[in-house]
C-alpha cells in the first residue's frame, strides 16, 4: 500500500475534528485525494490556498501565469461552494508556512491535508510544514495527486534511481495500472467561517487587463473545463496525432499542459481515458489510432520523468546533470539574448516562434524546441537565461518540465541531444511548417514571400524579394550569426570545454581538488537584467478584504497589449516592442563568473546595417528598426462547432491567419523531442529559503513514507 493510500485510510472515521485542505497545484475536486480524505471524515473542512509568490525569489509567476491561477482559484471556489464546503479562505504572505499556522490556529484544526510537489522550493517548505505544524500538536498527511507513481516507487533493479527516460518509462509500463481516479465528494462538511480570516489576492493590475481579456477568449482555466478539453482532444486531434503532432501551423497537440501544471486534469484520469481509447482501436485494428495513443501516453511519461529527475536531482534546474558541461564557455551577451526574445534573429522560424510566444503565451512544442535549441548552439547563450524568459512568458511554465527540456537541449542528460549538433532553422522550417503559414501569420513582413523562400529569405534573388516588399537589413533582419561561423564557435567552445575538464581531473588526480562535479558553491552566470525585478516584501494585511500587495510588475515581461487590433490593423513598434519608458535600472554586473568568454564576433545589426561588436559584457543596446505587425484577432467558434479550434471557448489570438491547408506533415518519422517549458530557481536572498544540505537524507530517499 502507497504512501497516500495509507493516509487516506487513516484519515478517514475520525468524527468531531476539522481539516485544512492546502490547496495549491491541484486545483481541482475531482480526484484529489487530499480533499477527499478530508471529505469521509465526519468532521469539517476548510479549504484553503495560500498565496506566497515571495517564495520563487526571482521565479515571480508571469502575467499569464498569474492570470490562469486567478481564473482557476474563481473555478475551484464556486465549486467548493456547490459542495457546500463555504468559500476557498485565501491568504497574501511572505511565508506560506506562517500563513498555514496562523490559519490553523484561527480555524481551530487538528489536520492539514495536502497533495505533493517534488521541486526543490516545495521539497523544502512541505518538510517545513511538517516539522513546525506537527510540533504544535496538528496532524499532517499529505497525498499523491500529480503523478502515477511516486518517485520512490520506480527504481532499477538494483534498487536505484533510473538515468535515462527510456528505461524508466518502460518500467512503469510494467507496473500495475495506477489506482482509478476519484470522483468529486458528493458533500463537504462545512464549519463556522466567520471569524476566519482571509485577504483578497490581486494578480493583475490595470495595465495588464487589456492583455488578458484576450486569453479568456483563447482559454478557459478551470477543471471542469480542462475536462472538456480532455474529451474534445480524446475525441478530435488524438485520432491523428501521431501523423499531425509536428504541425505547428495547426492545433495538432493536446493542449493540455497548463490544465495539468495548475493540477485541474488528473494525469491519472488522462491516463485511464486514453489508455481505453487504446484498447478501443486495438481491439478495432486502428493501428494508426493505437500508435497515437503509445505518442501521446510517451509525453505524459515525459512529464512523469521530468519530476521524477528533479525528485532524484534537486539541482537539476540550475546545474547540468553531467559534470563536463560545468566547463562549457557560455557566451554572456544580452544583445544576443534581446534580440532572441524579441523574435529579430533572421531565422523566420525561430522569429515566428518568439513572436507568437510573445504574443499569446503559449507555442507548439516543436517550436519550443526550435527555439531552445537556436538560444544554445547557436547563439551559446547560457540556457538559464531562455528557462527563465519561457517561465515569465509561458502559461503553462513548470520547472520540472522546463528542467528536464533546457537539459535535454543542452546535452547535459546521458539520453540527451549532441551539443555538437545544431538544427539547421531552414531546415526545421520546412519539417514543422513545409508551407509557410506559420511564419506569415506571425511575421506579416514575410507573407509575401514564395513558400520556396520564406524559410531563408537570404537566399532569395532580389527580384523575389522587392515584389514581396521584404528589404532585409530594413523590415526584416539579416541573420544575426550564419550557421558556419556558429558551428566553428560550438566546435572551439567543446574543445576549449573538454581541455577545462581534462585539467580539472588531472588536478583531481593529484591531490589539488576535492573531487569533480557541480560545487553548490559555484557561483551561476547572473541573470540579465531584464529578467531580473525588483520584488515587493510587503507582506498582506490578514484582514477580511484588504487588498494584498499588487504584483511586481516588468514592461518587457508583459505581453503587448492587442486591444488596438479592433480599431487598426496594422501598427508600428521599435526592437522594444512598445516599452518606452526610460530605463532607470543599474547597469548589470560585470563580474561573470563560470568562465563565461567574451565573445568579440562582429555581427551586423539586423535593421541598421551596422556593425557591432559582440562581447560578453556588452551593455544592452537600443536596436531602433521598425517592426511592422498585424494585429488581427480570430474569430471565435462556439463550443458547439464540429470543427476543432484546440481550446473549449475560443481560438488563439493571431495575426493575419491565412488560409488553412490540407496537406499532411510529409516528415512522419522524427526523433521525440521533449518540449521545454519553464523552472523555478533557488534564491539564496530569500528569508524563506532553507539550503539543500538543511533537509535529512531520509527526506530525498524515503520522503513521505513516514505517513
Amino acid at each position: 500500500m502507497s504512501a497516500s493510500q495509507s493516509s487516506m485510510s487513516g484519515a478517514a472515521g475520525e468524527p468531531g475534528m476539522r481539516t485544512v485542505v492546502w490547496f495549491r497545484r491541484d486545483l481541482r475536486v475531482e480526484d484529489n485525494p487530499a480533499l477527499a480524505a478530508a471529505a469521509r471524515t465526519a468532521g469539517e473542512v476548510v479549504p484553503a490556498y495560500v498565496w506566497a509568490p515571495e517564495e520563487d525569489g526571482p521565479y515571480y509567476p508571469g502575467r499569464v501565469s498569474r492570470w490562469w491561477l486567478s481564473q482557476s482559484l474563481k473555478h475551484l471556489d464556486a465549486s467548493l461552494r456547490r459542495l457546500g464546503a463555504g468559500r476557498l479562505v485565501t491568504r497574501r504572505s511572505n511565508d506560506a508556512v506562517v500563513a498555514l499556522l496562523d490559519l490553523v490556529r484561527s480555524t481551530g484544526a487538528t489536520h492539514l491535508f495536502f497533495n505533493h510537489l517534488y521541486d526543490p522550493l516545495s521539497l523544502v517548505r512541505d518538510h517545513r510544514v511538517k516539522e513546525q505544524l506537527t510540533a504544535e500538536g496538528i496532524t499532517v498527511q499529505s497525498f499523491n495527486a500529480d503523478l502515477l507513481y511516486e518517485p520512490w516507487e520506480v527504481l532499477d533493479d538494483d534498487g536505484c534511481p533510473f538515468t535515462m527516460f527510456a528505461p524508466f518509462w518502460n518500467r512503469c509500463l510494467c507496473m500495475p495500472d495506477p489506482a482509478a481516479p476519484l470522483l468529486p465528494p458528493k458533500r463537504i462538511n462545512s464549519g463556522d467561517l466567520s471569524r476566519c480570516p482571509w485577504d483578497e489576492l490581486i494578480f493583475e493590475d490595470e495595465s495588464e487587463r487589456g492583455s488578458n481579456a484576450l486569453l479568456a477568449r483563447a482559454w478557459s482555466p478551470g477543471w471542469q473545463n480542462a475536462d472538456k478539453a480532455l474529451t474534445a482532444f480524446l475525441n478530435g486531434p488524438l485520432m491523428d496525432y501521431s501523423v499531425n503532432r509536428k504541425k505547428a501551423d495547426s492545433a495538432s497537440t493536446s493542449l493540455l499542459s497548463p490544465y495539468l501544471h495548475f493540477g485541474e486534469l488528473s494525469v491519472r484520469k488522462v491516463f485511464h481515458q486514453v489508455r481505453m481509447k487504446q484498447l478501443m482501436w486495438s481491439n478495432d485494428g486502428n493501428h494508426a489510432g493505437e500508435e497515437s495513443c503509445t505518442l501521446f501516453l510517451r509525453s505524459i511519461g515525459l512529464r512523469e520523468y521530468s519530476r521524477y529527475l528533479t525528485f532524484n536531482h534537486p539541482c537539476s534546474h540550475e546545474k547540468p546533470l553531467l559534470s563536463h558541461l560545468r566547463f562549457f564557455p557560455w557566451v554572456v551577451n544580452e544583445v544576443y539574448f534581446k534580440v532572441w526574445r524579441q523574435g529579430r534573429t533572421g531565422y523566420p522560424l525561430v522569429d515566428a516562434g518568439m513572436r507568437e510566444l510573445w504574443a499569446t503565451g503559449w507555442v507548439h512544442d516543436r517550436i519550443r524546441v526550435v527555439v531552445s535549441s537556436f538560444f544554445v548552439k547557436v547563439l551559446q547563450l547560457p540556457w538559464r537565461w531562455g528557462m527563465k524568459y519561457f517561465w515569465d512568458t509561458l502559461l503553462d511554465a513548470d520547472l520540472e518540465s522546463d528542467a528536464l527540456g533546457w537539459q535535454y537541449i543542452s546535452g547535459s542528460l546521458p539520453d540527451g541531444r549532441e551539443l555538437d549538433r545544431i538544427d539547421n532553422p531552414q531546415f526545421e522550417g520546412y519539417k514543422f511548417d513545409p508551407h509557410g503559414e506559420y511564419v506569415r501569420r506571425w511575421l506579416p513582413e514575410l507573407a509575401r514571400l514564395p513558400t520556396e523562400w520564406i524559410h531563408h529569405p537570404w537566399d532569395a534573388p532580389e527580384s523575389v524579394l522587392q515584389a514581396a516588399g521584404v528589404e532585409l537589413g530594413s523590415n526584416y533582419p539579416r541573420p544575426i550569426v550564419e550557421l558556419d561561423a556558429a558551428n566553428s564557435r560550438l566546435q572551439d567552445a567543446l574543445s576549449e570545454m573538454w581541455e577545462l575538464e581534462a585539467a580539472s581531473r588531472a588536478a583531481m588526480e593529484n591531490g589539488m581538488e576535492e573531487g569533480l562535479g557541480d560545487s553548490t558553491d559555484e557561483p551561476l552566470i547572473d541573470f540579465p537584467q531584464e529578467l531580473r525585478m525588483e520584488v515587493d516584501r510587503q507582506p498582506a494585511q490578514p484582514a477580511i478584504h484588504t487588498p494584498a500587495v499588487a504584483g511586481r510588475r516588468r514592461e518587457d515581461q508583459m505581453v503587448p497589449s492587442m486591444t488596438s487590433s479592433f480599431i487598426r490593423a496594422e501598427t508600428e513598434l521599435t526592437a522594444d516592442f512598445g516599452n518606452t519608458s526610460e530605463d532607470s535600472r543599474p547597469e548589470v554586473p560585470s563580474n561573470i563568473h563560470l568562465q563565461a568568454r567574451a565573445e568579440r564576433e562582429e555581427t551586423v545589426d539586423g535593421g541598421t546595417g551596422n556593425t557591432v561588436r559582440m562581447n560578453g559584457n556588452h551593455q544592452q543596446q537600443n536596436l531602433q528598426n521598425n517592426m511592422h505587425r498585424v494585429l488581427g484577432i480570430a474569430p471565435s467558434v462556439s463550443e458547439a462547432s464540429s470543427s476543432w479550434t484546440g481550446r473549449e471557448g475560443g481560438v488563439v489570438p493571431v495575426w493575419s491567419p491565412p488560409a488553412a491547408s490540407g496537406h499532411s506533415d510529409p516528415y512522419a518519422a522524427d526523433e521525440a523531442d521533449i518540449s521545454s517549458r519553464s523552472y523555478l530557481d533557488r534564491h539564496p536572498q530569500s528569508h524563506t529559503m532553507m539550503n539543500w544540505s538543511q533537509l535529512s537524507q531520509s527526506l530525498t530517499t524515503g520522503w513521505e513514507v513516514d505517513n
